[in-house]
């Protein structure tokens, strides 16, 4: 994984500035001088923290609470728990807009213990250089792809290499439907628990390909975007969810389970990422499955790789109790160094940016880095300059549940005005 990592070391986009000030770890706690709040960012990692949250109090009897929140309801949940009596003392800051918005519940993080254990420069400063934020995983995402129902099709994963090969084979998979006992693409709900997957994942093609573009632009977040690619995006979104499992008419209503439908391989291909790995590995082995890029008729796509990078950051809550503040300082030093615990969460992570942490056995991030030694570009999380992200978002997704309602060119028209007008009004939104 040293390919992986030294690649998303160069292509990271972060904030970087010089840091300032100077903070340092309480002593050892123990089970009456504080306590650990996790509000998690990522539902599918519950159980796996729930776990480390027991065996750490086990050994320290530090009390160490786990709380997850509801798929694409993390700021939300994020606010209204802040303000409770006892609030997380370890949340999420994964961007430059969150930590405009959180810099003030930041805790330094320059001289902390876990932060020279960081192998990989994954920090986010506020304007003022404070640390307010530390990467805790790698990941990538893209199409997963069952090779074997593929072959059993009469396509092989080394013929798809580019948006024509793959709409050609969606295309037939989806007409024999039928036949075959399964289809092309699993489900894509645009609810909450699965909209993220086309107004932040898939959106980011459009974002990555205007950054190649146009680098300087986008060394920040842009004032206002060209919607360059929408076309592209345009393509890609609608050959996923015209060959699929469900009717798009239907997507709005969401329910849907995707990554069920491709456990019970009812479908070639789902989108997704490696964070998928642990609960397709109940069904699968690693063999089994690959997954390619997001092929969308660029040129020169032949030789694209995975988005990868992250928008998982650990912040420490400023405003907590000092005694809080060190046991949590402790606790994190502990799941990225310990080895049972560093293989926990390396389980369910897929690759943490630790000198200490226990090496990734995941296969997605393996293909990632394959992609990159055999020389192909990989994309990097530019969608994580997403404006005032949940308000875009939402609009985006309103705009697509009219177009996958009646999908006309008229109604297409909104979908590219929330995505390109609706980034320049989100934008002035939270820099007026």
């Amino acid at each position: 994984m040293k390919k992986l990592f030294a690649l998303l070391l160069a292509i990271v986009m972060v904030v970087s500035l010089a840091a300032c000030g100077a903070t340092t770890d309480g002593d050892k706690v123990g089970a009456d001088a504080g306590s650990v709040y996790w509000l998690n960012f990522k539902p599918e990692s519950d159980g796996a923290l729930k776990e480390l949250a027991a065996m750490y109090t086990e050994e320290t009897g530090v009390d160490v609470q786990i709380v997850t929140a509801a798929s694409g309801t993390y700021n939300e949940t994020l606010i209204a728990e802040m303000d409770k009596e006892n609030p997380p003392t370890i949340f999420v800051v994964g961007n430059t807009a969150a930590v405009n918005e959180w810099k003030d519940f930041c805790y330094d993080l320059t001289d902390a213990d876990i932060t020279k254990e960081l192998n990989d420069e994954y920090k986010l400063y506020d304007a003022d250089g404070k640390l307010c934020s530390i990467g805790y995983c790698y990941e990538c995402y893209g199409i997963i792809v069952n090779k074997a129902l593929l072959k059993e099709a009469g396509y092989e994963i080394e013929a798809i290499n580019n948006f024509e090969t793959l709409k050609a084979a969606a295309e037939d998979i989806h007409a024999r439907a039928d036949e075959l006992g399964f289809d092309a693409f699993s489900s894509n709900a645009m609810d909450s628990s699965s909209s993220w997957r086309y107004t932040g994942h898939l959106a980011n093609l459009e974002y990555y390909y205007e950054s190649v573009d146009d680098p300087d632009a986008w060394k920040e977040c842009p004032a206002e975007i060209k919607g360059t690619y929408m076309d592209n995006y345009k393509a890609l979104y609608d050959l996923m969810v015209e060959n699929s499992t469900v009717d798009r008419k239907d997507l709005a209503a969401g329910g849907l389970d995707s990554a069920a439908e491709f456990k019970d391989k009812k479908a070639v291909f789902y989108v997704n990422g490696n964070w998928e790995w642990s609960g397709l590995s109940e069904v699968f082995a690693a063999e089994d499955l690959t997954m390619i890029p997001y092929y969308c008729g660029v040129e020169g796509e032949e030789k694209a790789g995975l988005n990868c990078g992250t928008e998982n950051y650990w912040a420490v809550n400023a405003k907590a109790d000092e005694a809080d503040i060190n046991a949590t300082l402790d606790f994190m030093k502990w799941v990225v160094t310990d080895p049972e615990a560093s293989a926990i969460a390396v389980g369910t992570f897929g690759v943490m940016p630790y000198t200490n942490a226990v090496e990734s056995t995941n296969p997605f991030l393996a293909q990632a880095s394959a992609y990159a030694s055999a020389g192909n570009y990989t994309m990097p999380w530019v969608t994580n300059f997403q404006p005032n992200v949940d308000a875009y978002r939402e609009t985006l997704v309103g705009a697509m549940n009219t177009y996958n309602a009646d999908p006309t060119d008229a109604n297409w028209e909104l979908v590219e005005a929330a995505f390109v007008a609706g980034w320049a009004t989100q934008y002035a939104a939270v820099n007026e």
